[in-house]
């Protein structure tokens, strides 16, 4: 019988806005928002406390405008209404399985969510709702990648997990390189070092001062979730030496 005891009990989920897209070319697509709820889902039934942080990458990416002459603080703004657009799916899908879901934004929109309070978004979490922490950090020129090491930081949780379309940490692109091979572990300096595209530098120099390991594996992999969860050696940690 497979080990069912979690080896975290609070975590924090990262997902890309394309996470949501599965096989589209923009939007999200309901099917993959149940897969991913579903996910959640089970690891919530182990008693884990999960916050998930999502992009917003499908809908609009505030870099790309910007750099095709958007003002960068308006594009950043309206990529982190895109992400509450993305959360309010998750959490609608997350609610169709019957999984209590608070969405939390950095932006106060109280007619859609509650707006980020540190100490009400653990509550939650206490109380078994999984907290779908939406806008970002609320500020321009920060990346959701930044606010996941952030808010997991504010959250105490015990490890950020990424979830992504490759199962880890490769030595050069595998799509690419077939000779590429996965690391079971690296360094916080070493993929600083390296430019490997794991979190953007700002997100992972907060994790590395903070000690606060990132297990990056495959998302699309249905049970993947909870092989992590349950602490199997797949996908790849980011922690330090």
């Amino acid at each position: 019988m497979p080990d069912t005891t979690p080896a975290y009990s609070r975590v924090l989920l990262k997902l890309s806005g394309e996470a949501l897209m599965g096989d589209q070319a923009y939007g999200i697509d309901p099917k993959v928002a149940t897969q991913i709820a579903q996910d959640i889902g089970e690891i919530q039934q182990l008693g884990v406390q999960v916050g998930v942080v999502i992009g917003g990458g499908n809908i609009f990416r505030g870099l790309a405008a910007s750099a095709k002459g958007m003002d960068r603080a308006t594009a950043d703004y309206m990529g982190m209404l895109a992400t509450v657009i993305n959360a309010l799916a998750l959490q609608d899908a997350l609610e169709k399985i019957g999984v209590t879901t608070r969405v939390v934004t950095a932006i106060e929109m109280r007619a859609v969510a509650e707006p980020f309070i540190r100490r009400r978004a653990v509550r939650h979490l206490e109380k078994g709702r999984v907290v779908v922490l939406a806008a970002g950090t609320g500020n321009p020129y920060f990346t959701t990648d930044t606010a996941a090491a952030l808010r997991a930081n504010e959250i105490r949780a015990e490890v950020i997990l990424k979830g992504t379309k490759v199962d880890g940490i490769y030595t050069a692109d595998p799509m690419i390189d077939k000779t590429a091979t996965r690391y079971e572990t690296i360094s916080y300096l070493q993929v600083i070092g390296d430019g490997l595209k794991v979190m953007d530098s700002t997100a992972i120099t907060l994790c590395m001062d903070n000690k606060l390991p990132i297990v990056v594996f495959n998302l699309r992999q249905p049970g993947n979730l909870r092989r992590v969860i349950v602490g199997e050696p797949i996908g790849t940690t980011v922690r330090a030496d």
